[in-house]
């Protein structure tokens, strides 16, 4: 984001609120080309988005007023530019269901708190299909205002050329012409009279105060109903067990049944020929991603995009005949080298320690020198107190004392936005090597805890390897 586009940010928000803004952040880049910071004083906290997409930008503007008139979750819009290309919304904080999946997974695994949020998501799915809708103004959609057979085929296609000839799969062009033909026929049969948000995955779906809040539907269109409930189901990373995808499945379906009637074989068979639409749709998008855009941690994606291909397969039960699609299908999912390609090790590798700034800052065994020194010593000190003592920044009483107690979020924030553009520019020209250090007094709290959070960020936001070293922790 420019210096210019800051400054329009900054003008926008003290007009809107006539308030001055006391801090700035740049926020991660998404999946999309539209930028985002966050804007924030005493009292008021934004979001600004900038995206030079207008057409796309104004199907957003419809849908969020139609959404809100209709009492559905979704962000404010306070002000808008007048070229249409920045806006400034609502904050809804950090926490999307993904993190709050991974989160809670390293705990207990896919545990009741998960599909407890899941079944709020579910609830509100179909009132948005069918109710809110009904009366939307599809004349702004963009690129186009129905998920049609023409979509379908955009979406087979980019599943040809960007998934199946990057990953070298063979297969007969016409044979597998004539099966993507089959295929979209058939699923055309589902009907397309209901709201469809397109990318309805985990990480479009934001969790606060309780409640669940839906963002980037500005892809939407009228489509099937099974498209959205596949895209959240069967969200790849998100990694659903298979009996909890048929008890949401289930549940879907009963909240589905007090607007409309169904017959549930039918909407079955419909479900599994979309589930296998949206994971090519998915592995298109991943292959065009990562090998032709050459961002690594799209391709993370694809074992768990295949693992879900897997199971599809082993219980297809279509009214149609698909073989040649079936069979390249199957050649995908027994690729060894397209089930390993997440694992493997990334160009870079970031080298995280904490230390006690009493015994010197750890030397950087790549070699290169440099890197970042952070300084925890200005948070509240938790080794000060004679209950904490013998805890470290890894026991959950340091981590809520540090939490409660200190500016740690603005101290994170910072972090992460410095050591953000540095990775993103090291993974743009090859570098091997990152340090990153968190010194504190005795090197056992402070640091251990900030190293510990950066560490989770960093492996969920980029294709990196993350080598996490305590150095007083572990002597």
């Amino acid at each position: 984001m420019k210096t210019s586009d800051i400054d329009d940010f900054i003008l926008l928000f003290e007009k809107r609120f006539i308030e001055q803004i006391d801090s700035f952040e740049l926020l991660s880049p998404s999946g999309s080309y539209r930028e985002y910071c966050r804007m924030q004083n005493y009292g008021r906290s934004v979001i600004c988005a900038l995206n030079s997409d207008v057409k796309e930008n104004e199907a957003f503007f419809s849908f969020t007023e139609h959404f809100r008139n209709q009492n559905i979750p979704v962000p404010e819009i306070y002000v808008i530019s007048s070229d249409k290309k920045k806006y400034i919304l609502e904050d809804l904080g950090d926490t999307t269901l993904f993190d709050f999946i991974c989160k809670i997974r390293g705990q207990e695994d896919f545990s009741e708190r998960i599909i407890t949020e899941y079944k709020k998501v579910l609830k509100l799915l179909p009132k948005i299909q069918i109710i809110a809708g009904k009366d939307l103004d599809y004349s702004v959609c963009y690129p186009c205002a129905t998920f049609d057979r023409q979509s379908i085929m955009w979406d087979l296609n980019y599943f040809k050329y960007y998934s199946l000839k990057l990953a070298r799969v063979s297969f007969d062009e016409q044979a597998l012409e004539n099966d993507f033909n089959e295929l979209s026929n058939y699923l055309t049969g589902a009907g397309c009279d209901y709201f469809m948000f397109r990318d309805f995955q985990s990480r479009n779906i934001m969790l606060k105060n309780g409640m669940v809040y839906f963002i980037d539907y500005q892809g939407g269109r009228h489509g099937a109903l099974q498209y959205d409930l596949v895209s959240l189901l069967y969200d790849s990373k998100a990694d659903i067990p298979e009996n909890v995808r048929k008890e949401l499945f289930d549940f879907y379906l009963k909240e589905l049944q007090e607007y409309l009637p169904v017959n549930k074989e039918e909407f079955s068979a419909y479900f599994r020929g979309f589930a296998i639409i949206r994971i090519m749709q998915a592995m298109g998008a991943y292959g065009f991603r990562g090998w032709y855009e050459k961002k690594e941690h799209f391709l993370k994606s694809i074992p768990y995009a295949l693992k879900n291909l897997k199971l599809l397969l082993d219980h297809l039960d279509l009214p149609i005949n698909l073989p040649e699609l079936t069979r390249v299908l199957r050649a995908l999912t027994e690729s060894e080298v397209l089930m390993n390609i997440g694992s493997g090790n990334s160009l870079l590798t970031v080298h995280l320690s904490s230390f006690s700034y009493k015994k010197g800052i750890p030397y950087d065994q790549s070699g290169n020198g440099g890197g970042f020194v952070f300084d925890c010593r200005a948070l509240n000190n938790p080794g000060r107190y004679d209950e904490y003592k013998n805890l470290t920044g890894k026991d959950f009483e340091i981590q809520k004392f540090i939490e409660e107690n200190s500016e740690i979020d603005i101290f994170m924030n910072s972090v992460k936005t410095l050591v953000g553009q540095s990775i993103n520019i090291y993974l743009e020209r090859g570098f091997s090597d990152l340090s990153i250090n968190f010194g504190c007094t005795g090197g056992k709290h402070r640091s251990v805890y900030s190293a510990e959070k950066l560490a989770e960020y960093l492996k969920e936001k980029f294709p990196v390897n993350v080598v996490l070293t305590h150095n007083e922790l572990e002597h």
